[in-house]
């Protein structure tokens, strides 16, 4: 007798967190119980029929996994049943350091998705960036896998290599990068410095037991340095842990004040979080943050409570959307749950987490949220998921050479051969011919380009000429798009020879100065952080930021 697979693996993830002694149902409604119980003999039933008749030998724990996973995959993306070897990513957050690339990934419409790649780690340098979406690890199509088991293929021993399938934007083409795996240190802080007389910033790349440290000394070196304004960066910050996220809104806000609530069935997933102390820096210091597709969680708690809170003005891009707390339960003494369990909300209690998270069908009742709320000014800001900035600047993006040089890793060998050749940076910056050795470099390489536009009149072609291949009106118009093509990619180098260029002298900054000396040449070209400064500079124009809308 054939089940209905969704049914089965329904009753056996049900089973499973039941006998794993989770105290998720502990509510004292009499019919719940009722229902549980009822539930749970028809589990037993089902799953001893299953096992003991079914046409098939099965293999009880591959079958029981697989069913658990596919139910999970009803639910939203980071409810996942953990392996022992797949709680690396919660040891990440309390240990610092794990074997990988370097990226934090999330499901963006059923798609595997590159949150935010890690600062100085093989995706970074690879130039995977900020909303590719992985197509296959290796051999495995991702289109089914769920995060844990992403994460698992992608991770490994340092020096061993995995292969990203990746895609992006709105282009058809795939890409292929292949990353050396490392062990990846976590330095939260990875860069603190003033910017200019007035005004301090501060790179945090994530969430994680060090934060708070790591943030209260670099927020007092500027505070020494007599730091009239700060800019906080968490862009491509991927969160991490909740309490850094309140501990760090316990340096910039005053005493007293609603930080964030946690919504959820049970009593202890309801939680409100005030700020304790008093701040490091004075509230006369004017404050901007940073964000873009990249920043989630954590990240979002901070931006969103600074904003609803009127403490600083936000810039960049509309963050990534992800609001949903989790709690790990024991099932076993070698398997785990990691189950959402609340919903964060900022203080004018908005959601951050975006719509479409979860089936909508199997939720009994489904609230909408508000789309428009009130800071503790009056000033409108907008719901909806995400944090929307208060002044919107377009995230970088870049045009296919440079980013096939990237994939090549040719900037980086580009620098490894002609290091030998100067003795600082400032050397570099003052030779002349650079961008013309690195253009004569590259025509060495085979670089796969393709257009947009490309791939499609590539599989057309080969259809219609499977249907004529001799039709001379056809073979004319092929050749036209051909040298339409290639035409365009002889232009690509002129077109894109500013930031080929500064992505070089980046590289070379990299390899005389550290990380630190290429995070400090990036900034004197960065949009958003010119944009913030320019407003941190401008009394008028940052106080206008906080005036009610209405």
């Amino acid at each position: 007798m054939k089940m209905k697979k969704n049914q089965t693996r329904y009753l056996i993830i049900l089973c499973i967190i039941i006998f794993g002694g989770s105290t998720i149902f502990a509510i004292s409604k009499s019919d719940v119980f009722k229902q549980i119980a009822v539930s749970q003999k028809l589990i037993n039933d089902v799953y001893k029929y299953i096992v003991s008749n079914y046409a098939d030998e099965l293999d009880i724990d591959k079958f029981t996994k697989s069913s658990i996973e596919d139910i999970l995959g009803n639910l939203d993306p980071y409810t996942v049943f953990m392996e022992p070897e797949e709680g690396q990513g919660i040891d990440l957050l309390t240990k610092g350091k794990y074997g990988g690339v370097g990226m934090e990934i999330g499901k963006r419409d059923e798609k595997l998705t590159v949150i935010a790649p890690m600062d100085d780690s093989p995706t970074m340098k690879a130039g995977i960036i900020s909303g590719d979406i992985i197509i296959k690890i290796d051999t495995m199509n991702t289109k089914k896998l769920n995060l844990n088991a992403a994460a698992k293929l992608i991770r490994g021993e340092k020096g061993t290599a995995v292969t990203l399938i990746i895609q992006r934007g709105n282009s058809d083409k795939e890409m292929e990068f292949t990353l050396i795996r490392d062990d990846i240190k976590i330095k939260d802080v990875a860069y603190t410095g003033m910017v200019n007389d007035k005004t301090g910033y501060i790179l945090l790349t994530r969430f994680s037991r060090n934060s708070a440290p790591e943030m209260q000394k670099a927020l007092t070196k500027l505070k020494k340095e007599k730091a009239e304004s700060l800019i906080l960066d968490l862009r491509n910050n991927p969160g991490g842990l909740l309490q850094s996220s309140i501990d760090i809104l316990d340096m910039l806000l005053p005493k007293n004040q609603l930080l964030l609530s946690t919504k959820g069935r049970t009593k202890g997933s309801n939680r409100t979080f005030y700020s304790k102390r008093d701040p490091i820096i004075s509230e006369d210091v004017k404050l901007a943050v940073l964000i873009n597709g990249g920043s989630a969680s954590a990240s979002e708690i901070v931006s969103g409570t600074i904003q609803d809170l009127d403490r600083g003005v936000i810039i960049g891009k509309r963050s990534f959307g992800k609001g949903l707390v989790q709690s790990v339960y024991n099932l076993d003494d070698k398997n785990r749950l990691k189950m959402t369990t609340a919903k964060y909300y900022t203080p004018s209690g908005r959601l951050i987490q975006s719509s479409g998270y979860v089936e909508e069908n199997i939720i009994i009742e489904f609230s909408m949220e508000d789309s428009l709320y009130h800071t503790s000014g009056g000033r409108i800001v907008e719901g909806g998921g995400g944090i929307m900035p208060d002044h919107t600047v377009d995230n970088k993006t870049y045009g296919p050479l440079t980013q096939e040089c990237w994939r090549k890793g040719s900037y980086f060998t580009f620098v490894q051969s002609r290091k030998e050749n100067y003795s600082s940076f400032d050397e570099v910056t003052e030779t002349e011919n650079l961008l013309e050795e690195f253009r004569s470099y590259i025509e060495t390489v085979d670089m796969d380009i393709h257009l947009i536009g490309e791939t499609p009149f590539d599989n057309l072609k080969e259809k219609l000429h499977a249907v004529d291949s001799t039709n001379k009106d056809l073979l004319d118009a092929f050749e036209l798009m051909e040298n339409y093509f290639a035409y365009e990619k002889d232009g690509l180098f002129e077109k894109e020879s500013e930031d080929i260029f500064k992505n070089l002298l980046s590289e070379f900054a990299n390899y005389y100065k550290g990380k630190e000396g290429r995070i400090q040449f990036n900034l004197k070209h960065d949009k958003a952080l010119e944009k913030a400064i320019s407003i941190l500079e401008d009394q008028v124009v940052y106080n206008n930021v906080f005036r009610n809308s209405n």
